[in-house]
């Protein structure tokens, strides 16, 4: 049976509600940065039995992200080695269901293949303009993170948890996201991809910083 995640956003709206005790059910998994926030919140987690006298309350789907900005039309790039297919196979669902338009770039099975060419391939749709943003999972998520930041225009971040996805949007407008499948399980990867495709670019102090880091990649840039 699927275990509920709990994540930031769901403590954020509890407090929202004037919760200060949050009911969930006993097998549920409590993200690193949900537990932060319920502790920051004083929001108490009462883990409850299917059969207790108080029924949990229902909490949205494990990965639903923040709605900063909607993920209807977007066009996410979507690869991996063949460490990464599983996890990349059910990220791709997941991702359509969120109303984004999927192109899944390989690889096709477990068959051992190399990291650099299905994120470069990924980098490649969203530098051109084909993808508006892209997922890429390996291993450790590292060597691919590597990769697609050596392709122009692209700035790709490696995430294991919700914190790091939100603030590689908002602060540093990464385009890219990469994954560890051996790092981050299915529903943990879920909710770092929902966060990350409805998280906006904050702008502001951000932007000068950011251009910075363009400024380095024209400073040294090839054309493809």
């Amino acid at each position: 049976m699927k275990r509920l995640v709990i994540a930031e956003r769901d403590i954020l709206e509890a407090v929202t509600r004037g919760c200060t005790k949050l009911e969930i059910p006993a097998d549920a998994v409590v993200t690193p940065l949900a537990a932060d926030a319920a502790s920051q919140k004083k929001v108490l987690l009462v883990r409850v039995a299917p059969d207790g006298v108080h029924p949990p309350k229902k909490l949205p789907d494990t990965a639903a992200a923040p709605s900063q900005v909607p993920s209807t039309g977007v066009r996410v790039a979507i690869g991996s080695d063949h460490g990464g297919f599983e996890l990349k196979t059910q990220l791709a669902e997941y991702v359509r269901s969120l109303g984004c338009a999927v192109e899944d770039v390989g690889t096709k099975s477990v068959e051992p293949c190399d990291y650099p060419d299905f994120a470069y391939a990924v980098g490649m749709l969203v530098a051109g303009g084909r993808a508006n943003l892209g997922i890429m999972i390996d291993g450790a998520g590292i060597g691919s993170c590597m990769v697609v930041n050596k392709i122009p225009g692209i700035r790709g971040a490696c995430c294991t948890h919700e914190f790091m996805a939100r603030n590689a949007r908002e602060h540093n407008n990464a385009n890219v996201l990469t994954l560890g499948s051996r790092v981050v399980g299915l529903e943990v990867a879920k909710a770092i991809v929902g966060v990350f495709l409805h998280t906006a670019f904050a702008g502001g102090r951000h932007e000068a910083r950011v251009k910075k880091i363009m400024d380095v990649d024209q400073k040294y840039r090839r054309s493809l």
